[in-house]
């Protein structure tokens, strides 16, 4: 699958594209039918901290209806487009990613963040950097308002940490997030099969969700089959492994 000019414009200069109606509807619903079947079994209260950071239902992850979003559907396509034939390492698992409603009123925005920043919770080894090359959103449930657990971007901050780190070198990350000016964020809206493919290095994070719903989303982090030969050089040159993008600079 190939993405359109305007597609790739998008991910040159706001970090992220959205492609509606991606995966069909018949793999949208056995996704929600197994992981609401997991859910009803029970969860620990103990884990949902480890949960809330790594994933939900983690028996689940590895096996085809989460996996098969990815790999056989065009998603797989569109990453190619961008990173190159063959040069996406293969996808393992996926990030399931639900958002329960809040009783906090008003509703707030969370501090965006880089994925791959050490917390207690998030399974990333302390004094470490997990970054990679991509991230890849699918929506699972309608998200039509904002505070309904939206997918939040702060479009171009790719572009802005750029700088950032080549002045202040990728390990300036272990202190936290550049205290750069951003601009304002933008609380992403979608149907269930939609897909956001996203530059890892962009400011992102999660609205909270006022709605009477629950939020379902799977993310997968894409990784070039190069990256992890330097794993600071794509945080200086963000469009290194990436030229599906390079093509139209």
């Amino acid at each position: 699958m190939k993405l359109t000019f305007e597609q790739k414009k998008s991910m040159l200069t706001q970090g992220y594209i959205h492609i509606p109606g991606v995966i069909p509807r018949v793999l949208v619903d056995q996704a929600v039918k197994h992981i609401n079947h997991a859910v009803g079994q029970g969860m620990p209260v103990e884990e949902m901290t480890k949960y809330r950071a790594q994933s939900y239902c983690p028996e689940l992850t590895d096996k085809p209806p989460i996996t098969g979003l990815f790999n056989d559907t065009p998603v797989k396509g569109f990453v190619e487009d961008l990173l190159g034939e063959g040069m996406a390492r293969q996808i393992g698992g996926g990030q399931i990613a639900l958002r329960f409603p809040t009783l906090q009123d008003p509703p707030v925005v969370n501090r965006p963040h880089l994925d791959g920043m050490y917390s207690p919770n998030n399974g990333v080894k302390e004094g470490t950097i997990g970054n990679f090359t991509m991230l890849v959103g699918v929506l699972l449930s309608p998200v039509r308002t904002t505070f309904a657990g939206n997918f939040t971007v702060w479009p171009g901050t790719h572009t802005i940490y750029e700088q950032y780190f080549r002045e202040h070198g990728p390990e300036s990350l272990l202190n936290g997030m550049p205290p750069v000016e951003i601009p304002e964020p933008v609380q992403t809206m979608g149907e269930p099969g939609d897909v956001f493919l996203v530059h890892y290095q962009l400011a992102h994070t999660v609205a909270l969700n006022a709605s009477p719903n629950t939020r379902y989303c799977i993310f997968f982090r894409v990784k070039h089959k190069e990256h992890d030969q330097d794993w600071k050089a794509p945080m200086l040159d963000i469009w290194k492994h990436w030229p599906g993008v390079r093509e139209i600079m």
